[in-house]
């Protein structure tokens, strides 16, 4: 890859995640002074010149979000009138995307509204991974890029399991697009957890849409926030006659209650990707184990630097992201 035009920054959500992405493209990770005033007001300083050059901002917005999200805002605005030729804003866990349209009277839609700020701040193009929905691509006016997970769970979930007995389920309705595609490429049978509330303070009614009995169920979703619903949906496999539980979730939130009610729960594994940084206290659960995302992510930078496919990562669905 000639990369003498492309510059990559790391932000503070996420170093580690940053320096995986470099070591993989072989890339040195830019100068940038980052720091915040006595009241909480962030200041972003680039340290080299980048006029004329292809800058990447690398960036979840995880907790704290706010903080977060107005980093690489500023960030990218101190590139654009640093005369940066391209600013690619590359958010592996991308924040507010589950407000992406009014379901109550009188509430925001802050998926459009960050799109709006990450435009304005001087964005050309959004590198994400999983976005919570697909349609929020469409709340941009500048190219999206939202690659998948999925390879790097298939070749775990390969690598550690006996597919004969691993049976792929979606933990609510609105996942069975993502359980579907996971389970067709693993050739595995697929399950649904169905919730519903029969009435208003009555407990929730967990019913499993298929056969789990001997199975064992692996959970797929794109973010787990308390925990609650997996954990959840654990129980109501295991009462079904599931044999073992587990979960692939690519964006680890893990917020509030989490830990407890991980460490609590009949999850054997909980699998999460590193576009999250995951402190301590959810590792020290002992049922946690996170997966690198480095590889896919960097060859997606590295593409679209060099203007090539990002779609072809997925035609082959055996990518091998060891190499």
């Amino acid at each position: 890859m000639n990369s003498k035009r492309l510059k990559l920054f790391s932000g503070s959500s996420n170093p580690p995640l940053t320096r995986a992405i470099c070591e993989h493209i072989d890339e040195p990770i830019g100068k940038m002074n980052k720091r915040s005033f006595s009241d909480g007001e962030i200041f972003v300083q680039i340290e080299e010149t980048i006029r004329g050059l292809d800058a990447f901002f690398i960036q979840s917005t995880s907790n704290p979000t706010n903080d977060h999200l107005m980093e690489l805002l500023i960030a990218m605005d101190a590139a654009k009138r640093a005369s940066a030729r391209h600013i690619c804003a590359v958010i592996p866990y991308f924040g507010y995307a589950r407000q992406d349209r009014k379901n109550v009277e009188r509430s925001p839609i802050t998926a459009k509204l960050v799109a709006d700020m990450l435009t304005t701040a001087g964005a050309t193009r959004i590198l994400t991974m999983d976005l919570h929905a697909g349609q929020i691509q469409g709340f941009f006016n500048i190219p999206v890029d939202n690659i998948y997970a999925a390879p790097i769970f298939i070749h775990d979930i390969k690598k550690h399991n006996d597919l004969s007995d691993v049976m792929i389920v979606s933990p609510d309705v609105g996942g069975v697009v993502r359980a579907r595609a996971l389970a067709k490429r693993l050739h595995v049978d697929m399950a649904i957890v169905d919730k519903r509330r029969p009435a208003p303070n009555v407990a929730k009614v967990m019913n499993i849409i298929g056969n789990v009995e001997g199975k064992h169920c692996i959970l797929v979703d794109d973010i787990a926030d308390t925990a609650g619903t997996l954990c959840n949906a654990a129980t109501a496999l295991i009462e079904h006659g599931a044999k073992k539980v587990s979960a692939y979730i690519t964006h680890g939130v893990l917020s509030g209650p989490a830990s407890e009610r991980i460490a609590e729960s009949d999850l054997s594994e909980l699998v999460v990707t590193d576009t999250i940084l995951q402190p301590q206290h959810i590792l020290d659960t002992g049922k946690v184990r996170v997966l690198s995302t480095a590889p896919l992510l960097g060859e997606a930078i590295a593409r679209i630097y060099d203007a090539r496919s990002i779609s072809s990562l997925y035609e082959l669905w055996d990518y091998d992201i060891d190499n």
